[in-house]
Formats: structure tokens, sequence, C-alpha cells
């Protein structure tokens, strides 16, 4: 049966539209028009002055069992993971191939990083590499395994064994060969200096350890390199409050679950009273970013410590409005531009011809970006999802309990190895 929205506002992916009404059919946007589009037979849906959005992307997760699940209760209907093992890549494939109650998922595969270097301490051994050499094998063995782009770490800070500058500009070389696009994980400024030295075509999250000065600046820009700042990990890790921000407010909360909600005021684990950057200057370097016309990307890297599938993300459209973008610049870092910097040229708009991932919420995001919290119906590839609290299995509670641990022996190594007093 086909759908048709009616008496709504529209932001199309970019702006707000005239239309007040979106009808799609088998999976695709057949209609768009300041008038009701609606066919004898629909469904129609009275929008009520609500806002209809596409389909958010969450441009930065890493997969465990129910990731896909939880990621389309709030609205997400495609998740970008950023690193996982093959196993668990094509389990999450065929998942979301088969089912429409789920996200749909791209992903690097395994990240390129020096042997023992970041993650290693959170995963089984992987593959890693240790000379220019190696890059072309490395590449072709993640394109053989299903990865849609590469990922490649940077060093952290000096804390960990990281990929020297030469080996880094190889795989982005040997990436590009093959049509991959190149995403770059930075953790510090000079992180940042090395990847962009390079090539790559994403910065996965903002450094906090020092100011981006206007040079540097200035090269992401002119390179069209894109950000994703996760900065809803960010300020958790740095000891601010979001992920109780996220549980208390009520819109996000009923959906959560008492194990999901526990997660979001947990905090970051082995941080406590360690010398630590400010969460602050994590903002202004977004906000420097974002005066010089640098694409920013919603994402999540959900779920560390205080994230949570989906309910994240609306965190994260708020923390880059309060860096100064406008409301629009946040949706289409949430719909547009992922889609369009990866690749997805079937989705992150509200189009004809386009496929129907579709939100409806009752407020107006374009004057209150927390309204998107406010959701009232969502469908992917034009199927309604049936929104209700996701409830962990056993076994994907034991794998996400797992993965926490991971994260605490990591977090826990990057405190022993900081330098600096406590203070």
């Amino acid at each position: 049966m086909a759908t048709t929205i009616v008496n709504a506002r529209v932001f199309d992916g970019s702006t707000s539209r005239d239309w007040t009404s979106v009808r799609f059919a088998d999976g695709v946007i057949t209609d768009c028009a300041a008038v009701s589009v609606a066919r004898e037979g629909d469904e129609a849906i009275d929008a009520a002055g609500g806002t209809v959005l596409p389909g958010l992307i969450d441009a930065h997760v890493h997969l465990v069992p129910g990731a896909l699940a939880q990621s389309l209760i709030f609205g997400v209907t495609t998740v970008l993971d950023m690193f996982s093992t093959p196993g668990l890549v094509a389990e999450a494939k065929q998942q979301a191939g088969s089912q429409l109650d789920v996200a749909d998922v791209r992903s690097s595969g395994v990240g390129a990083t020096a042997p023992g270097g970041h993650p290693s301490i959170m995963y089984a051994p992987f593959p890693t590499l240790t000379a220019a050499d190696e890059a072309d094998q490395f590449v072709a063995d993640r394109v053989a395994e299903g990865s849609d782009y590469l990922k490649i770490f940077s060093g952290i800070g000096g804390l960990w064994p990281s990929l020297d500058s030469d080996t880094v500009a190889a795989l982005v070389t040997a990436a590009h060969a093959r049509g991959l696009l190149v995403v770059g994980h930075v953790s510090s400024k000079a992180g940042v200096e090395q990847v962009v030295s390079a090539g790559v075509d994403v910065l996965a999250h903002v450094p906090a350890d020092a100011e981006l000065d206007q040079a540097l600046v200035g090269r992401i820009a002119e390179a069209g390199i894109a950000v994703g700042p996760t900065l809803a990990t960010i300020e958790n890790t740095l000891g601010e409050p979001g992920g109780a921000a996220v549980a208390a407010d009520p819109r996000l909360a009923g959906l959560l679950g008492d194990g999901w909600a526990r997660r979001l005021t947990s905090g970051a684990p082995g941080l406590g009273g360690r010398a630590m950057p400010p969460y602050s200057r994590a903002e202004d370097n977004v906000r420097r970013l974002a005066d010089a016309g640098v694409t920013l990307l919603v994402g999540t890297d959900a779920p560390n410590p205080g994230t949570v599938f989906g309910a994240s993300l609306h965190r994260e459209l708020e923390l880059l409005v309060r860096c100064g973008i406008s409301p629009a610049q946040a949706l289409a870092a949430a719909t547009t531009e992922p889609a369009r910097v990866f690749g997805l040229a079937d989705r992150g708009r509200i189009a004809a011809g386009l496929r129907a991932d579709v939100v409806l919420v009752s407020g107006d995001p374009l004057t209150d970006i927390t309204a998107t919290r406010c959701i009232e119906r969502i469908w992917r590839s034009g199927t309604a999802c049936d929104r209700r609290a996701f409830v962990a299995s056993p076994a994907e509670a034991e794998q996400l309990a797992a993965f926490d641990a991971q994260v605490a022996k990591a977090v826990a190594a990057v405190r022993e190895r900081r330098p600096g007093p406590v203070r």
C-alpha cells in the first residue's frame, strides 16, 4: 500500500520546502508537492503541522548485536560502522538486507593500525601492518572482506604504537586506487596534521588537546575533507554529563529501556581525576571548522560509554547547534551530507525517486533542533517502524557487556599512560 503524508512541513535534507505532502510507494518516494498528492487507496497520514525529514544517518558507530534495531527506533535509518570484525559486519549486513525493522549499514570493517596500536586492546587479534609496502595488500584484503571504505588510525598522542606517515599515505593511495573513501581517526592535533597531509577524505573525531589553528583549518577546508566530530562521545569522555542529559529527556527516555538508560548515566570509566583537556576546546575546534565552511557529519561513536544507538544522535545534533551552526545545517549533517560524502545516492534527501527513508516529528526542528526527538512515525524503505523500547536478548547483552569491558580496559590504559599529575 502507498502512504501519503499531508499537512506537513518538509525539510528535504538541505532546506525547508513549500511542500505540504509527500507520497511513497514500493519503498520509493513518488511525489512531493505543495498540495495533497494522496491517491485513492493510499494510507493518509495527517502530520498536523509536523515536519517530514529524511531518515537520519549516524556516520560513526561500532557494531554490536542490537545496534541496528535500536538505531531505527530513534529515526536513524542508516548507520556507518567505523570498525568491526568481518563476521560481525557480514551478520549485520545480512540482517539489514533481509529485514526492514532495522537500520541499513555500511562498514569499514577492520581499520588500519600498527601492531599494538589503537584499538587493539578493544578487539581480538586482527590484521595490522608495519610498513608502506604492506598497504596495497592490506587494502585488497579489506575489499575482499566487503569493506565499503577504509579507516586509518593515527597515533593517540604518542600513547600507543602507530603507523608512520609514509604508511598512512600509502594506505590512502591504495584505497583511492580501488575507489574507496578514506576515513582518518584522530585524537590529537598532530594526528589531524598527519592524515590531512596523507589526503584522507573524512576526519573521525575532533581533537581537544590543542587548538586547530587557522592554517590547518584552511587546509582541511581547501581539501574538501569532511569532519565527524563525535561530540556526544567526547563530552562524556572528558567528564561532561551528556549521557545523563539524554537519559533525562522524556522524549527519548521512554524508548530506552532500563539497561540503556543506566548506560547513559554510567560515564566513562577510568578517567577520574587525571589531567584531561577541557571539553570546551573540542566545541571551539568544531566552531572553527564550521566557520571555515568545512562539511560536518553527525556521528555518535556509539556504543562508547555515555552513548546509545539512535538516541545519542539527537544529542549530537544539539551539540553541533551549540557550536554555532544552524539547525538546518545540523540536519544536513545527519542526512544529505553523509549520504553525499559516502556515496549513498539513493537516500539522505526527500525527493521523488529516492528511498522512502522518512521520519515525521511533531515539532519544527528548524527552530528548535531538539524537536527531532518528538518522533511520531518512522519509515525505512517505505515500511513503518513499530516503535517500542529495545530489549537486548541475553546474547546481545553479553556481547555489549564484553564491549564495555574492553572499552574500560582501553580507557584505564590511557589513564595510566597519560603524563601529568592528577588535578
